[in-house]
């Protein structure tokens, strides 16, 4: 069965059938924030750190499979259905997921009733931006209920999911027109919070998952979706989510667009409250003022597409080979800053709650990509070097959000150290830049014990040297045996 093909004028790679063997996962984000996204519209969203900024839901082992993301419920006259064919499942007359280079587009269609979504991350900003263009295909006019919804995760992923004799009494929301507040701890023990804008104006809204979707109903019929109203619910404790209600018409051959974003904050501490009791919103309008008409939203995306454009001009082969030159000029390159950018903490198989960055990983996504952004390779290569231990060794993870050694993972993988040098030895291949190695890097991120970054080198080097396992080598007459000195073995 067929269920997509690479369309290479728009460097896209589109699929056309929403059952797919497994949800096929784009990855969305160059910096600070991302989002995983599936080809219908299931994953989550984070800022640096999957497992300590985890913004929303997302269930890896659930029955049915890829349960939770960004949705969009459509009730056309008793007939609700979704654009990317989840969570509602019903039989769609047009679907077509586009994965695109940190950008996703799903269009599906239902009864002379079209919904493209466009899902991205601009440059430079702590937000995923959709764009929703809906239009009337059909020779009558349409009027319809449109939904948006999400589900919050309370911010640490892997609590989240256990702690739940506390979890159930933290959820806090806040409804300010069309803009969705999630603020859980924000007052007690948190400086940031997130919020799922809409920039129209709304005819109702839901924040408690229970009044959307029922007790016991599902993702794929919540009974405000079914029933075609609002509850206009208020999260306090329990499960909170958000969900925009709009009430639509359409003459034929009309389109409608409407932008949602869902971004994330952090205020300085002195700077959290803006009166006793009320959120400091500032920098969350200011974003939401950069992308809050469609225009705005037009160029970003343009924006976007330009970064990639001079990202991918860097190298360029023309083979002859049509499917060669497509994966060299564009997948392979756009893999390795996918994997440099997450350095595999975060995808369907790593749920992002465990591993953090793997120093030896960290230091091989590296060598794919130091040709296209060097100076961030720079940085990546200083942040590793920085947890390093002071006799050469190194923590085997750590986190993104803090840059600081995993202790329960700890360290003793004794190749960890080795990579080191050869992402330091590629960067300087690259760029001609030796002012690396007199860089100062402290040891365990403590800047009283700093180095230059040659000496972190050198350690790494006799830390291996130093601690080597039983040497074994074949002898003249083929037989294996243990060598009692090894520094023979290289004479």
């Amino acid at each position: 069965m067929k269920f997509g093909h690479f369309d290479d004028d728009s460097r896209e790679y589109v699929i056309t059938n929403p059952q797919t063997p497994w949800p096929w996962i784009n990855y969305l984000g160059n910096e600070d924030f991302f989002s995983l996204i599936s080809n219908s519209a299931g994953g989550y969203a984070f800022y640096k750190d999957a497992k300590f900024r985890r913004l929303t839901r997302y269930r890896y082992n659930n029955v049915p499979m890829d349960n939770g993301g960004r949705y969009f419920y459509i009730n056309d006259g008793g007939t609700f259905w979704s654009p990317g064919w989840k969570p509602v499942k019903t039989p769609l007359d047009k679907y077509e997921c586009r994965h695109g280079l940190s950008y996703t587009k799903i269009t599906g269609a239902k009864n002379g009733l079209e919904a493209e979504v466009l899902f991205f991350v601009p440059l430079k900003s702590w937000s995923e931006v959709q764009k929703v263009r809906l239009t009337n295909t059909s020779g009558a006019k349409k009027s319809f209920r449109l939904f948006s919804f999400m589900e919050w995760a309370l911010w640490n992923a892997e609590d989240d999911q256990n702690n739940l004799q506390r979890n159930l009494s933290t959820g806090e929301v806040e409804v300010k027109g069309s803009t969705i507040y999630h603020k859980t701890e924000y007052k007690d023990r948190r400086n940031h919070f997130a919020y799922y804008h809409a920039n129209a104006p709304v005819q109702g809204f839901d924040t408690d998952r229970e009044s959307f979707v029922g007790l016991y109903n599902e993702y794929s019929e919540p009974q405000a979706v079914v029933e075609g109203r609002p509850r206009n619910s208020h999260a306090h404790g329990w499960s909170p989510v958000a969900s925009h209600y709009f009430e639509i018409d359409l003459n034929p051959g009309e389109t409608k667009e409407l932008i949602f974003i869902l971004g994330y904050v952090e205020n300085p501490e002195e700077g959290k409250w803006e009166s006793k009791g009320v959120i400091n919103k500032q920098r969350a309008l200011a974003n939401i003022d950069r992308f809050n008409t469609v225009e705005k939203v037009d160029k970003a995306m343009a924006e976007l597409k330009a970064h990639w454009d001079k990202l991918l001009s860097v190298f360029h082969i023309k083979s002859g080979d049509e499917k060669l030159d497509r994966m060299v000029n564009i997948w392979n390159q756009y893999q390795c800053m996918v994997t440099f950018n997450m350095s595999r903490s975060a995808s369907f198989f790593e749920v992002g709650i465990g591993r953090g960055m793997g120093f030896r990983d960290s230091n091989q996504d590296l060598i794919g990509f130091v040709h296209q952004i060097p100076g961030r390779a720079r940085e990546r290569i200083i942040d590793i070097a920085s947890t390093q231990f002071q006799d050469g060794g190194a923590y085997h993870q750590y986190q993104p959000l803090t840059k600081r050694g995993n202790d329960a993972i700890g360290g003793n993988f004794n190749d960890d150290p080795l990579w080191l040098i050869l992402s330091t030895v590629d960067y300087i291949k690259e760029t001609g830049d030796f002012s690396l190695l007199d860089e100062l890097v402290p040891f365990d991120n403590d800047p009283s014990t700093a180095k230059p970054h040659f000496e972190h080198l050198k350690l790494s080097f006799y830390h291996v040297v130093n601690n080597l396992g039983p040497w074994l080598a074949f002898n003249w007459s083929g037989r294996l045996e243990r060598l009692s000195e090894p520094e023979l073995f290289f004479q």
